[in-house]
């Protein structure tokens, strides 16, 4: 049985929108923060101890339009590993190792199925909504944020409703580089 690890930059209130630079009110917000060495290590291990990468489509396209044109180790193992992307409309994923799984069908089950069939950690970055999904549907083993010092107050939020309580369990939480915080959840 696989593990599923959500992984997020996130402001202190929540929102996850555009942290790279994507078309938003603050695109590139978490580059105006220096995550420091210990920063960079803990993103560059989280990326080296997944097995693979399950996306979203609008996640997806945006990594496929990036990873492939880098170099280095990061790189390298995103580039290398089995992605799946969950999508009604991609048909012919062009990074290589990707596998579409039809959003237009019992995503649930799928990813259900895929968790129970896959050996190993799969790693959702990014992706709202799939990320939605899975904890509204106790699919997600771990949380990982890193959180940056900034109240955007405007923006897409990683945690929506949910039909219930989620109850997590602080794994580690430690501050680097400028003021940044990496917390870890287990389920409980």
């Amino acid at each position: 049985m696989g593990k599923i690890t959500v992984t997020e930059f996130v402001s202190l209130d929540g929102v996850m929108e555009a942290p790279g630079g994507e078309d938003f009110k603050y695109p590139g917000w978490s580059f105006e923060f220096d995550r420091g060495e210990d920063g960079n290590k803990f993103k560059l291990d989280e990326a080296l101890d997944a097995d693979a990468l399950l996306l979203g489509r609008i996640t997806y396209e945006s990594f496929a339009g990036a990873w492939p044109q880098r170099e280095g180790e990061f790189a390298d193992k995103f580039n290398e590993m089995p992605k799946y992307v969950v999508s009604s409309t991609l048909k012919d994923p062009e990074w290589n190792n990707t596998t579409v799984i039809d959003g237009s069908g019992d995503v649930v089950a799928e990813l259900g199925r895929l968790k129970d069939e896959f050996d190993g950690e799969l790693q959702v970055p990014g992706s709202r909504r799939l990320a939605q999904e899975l904890i509204e549907n106790d699919l997600v083993d771990q949380i990982n944020l890193m959180v940056f010092p900034v109240v955007l107050g405007t923006g897409r939020r990683l945690f929506g409703e949910t039909s219930d309580k989620k109850p997590l369990k602080l794994k580690e939480a430690k501050t680097v580089g400028e003021g940044v915080v990496i917390q870890v959840y287990e389920t409980a």
